[in-house]
């Protein structure tokens, strides 16, 4: 199992203390209920982080122009028809992602193009599966601009723990299916806003994996 970059220093510490204290019990309560209690509860910590930041290995070779894939892991939690008034300023096909604690939390390219816009606002840190998390949390806006001219709006969404977004495509960057697009660190959302024309592959509370799952047709 490969480790995410943006987890390696949280994990080397979270083991790093969970040893120490573990060593400490064990040496002070002389082999207790406390100790074994708190080696459990160390082991199962451990093991949702190692969860959390794992990176899997995929390679999405179906795609097309038009084809707008999955950027995360995660469920379907709306499917719906909004006014876009950050950038685009106009009607748009919204599609959510909402990760849970138990998802990867590593952010996919939804699809071929050039990336026109870049920004991060800092805001709220509301449950990132509420409605108004997508405007009111701390988010980031990436526009992908397609060789049509076709522009995909993709946001990033800081939930009620996560307190890091980071995204790695900038303005200017060519990006590419099956490059990673940034981590969210703990439970949050991605947002897709697509044409009112786009058909939706996916139905609500579908389970989706990032760079696997085919959202959309454009």
């Amino acid at each position: 199992m490969k480790i995410h970059k943006e987890g390696s220093n949280i994990l080397i510490y979270t083991f790093i203390t969970l040893l120490l204290l573990n060593w400490i019990l064990y040496r002070v309560t002389n082999h207790s209920l406390l100790f074994y209690f708190v080696l459990l509860l160390s082991i199962g910590i451990f093991s949702l982080l190692l969860n959390f930041f794992r990176c899997p290995t995929r390679k999405f070779n179906d795609y097309r122009q038009g084809t707008i894939v999955a950027p995360a892991d995660g469920t379907i939690v709306v499917i719906e028809e909004v006014m876009e008034n950050e950038y685009l300023h106009e009607m748009r096909l919204q599609v959510s992602i909402f990760m849970s604690v138990f998802n990867a939390h590593v952010n996919w390219v939804p699809c071929d193009g050039k990336v026109i816009h870049s920004a991060h606002h800092d805001g709220r840190f509301w449950a990132a599966y509420l409605p108004k998390s997508s405007m009111e949390n701390e988010r980031s806006t990436i526009i992908i601009e397609q060789a049509d001219g076709v522009q995909i709006l993709v946001r990033q969404i800081a939930g009620a723990i996560a307190k890091r977004i980071v995204t790695y495509i900038k303005k200017g960057h060519e990006c590419r299916i099956n490059q990673q697009l940034g981590f969210i660190k703990f439970g949050s959302r991605v947002d897709l806003f697509l044409p009112l024309q786009a058909k939706v592959e996916v139905k609500m509370g579908a389970c989706v994996k990032g760079n696997q799952t085919i959202i959309a047709q454009l």
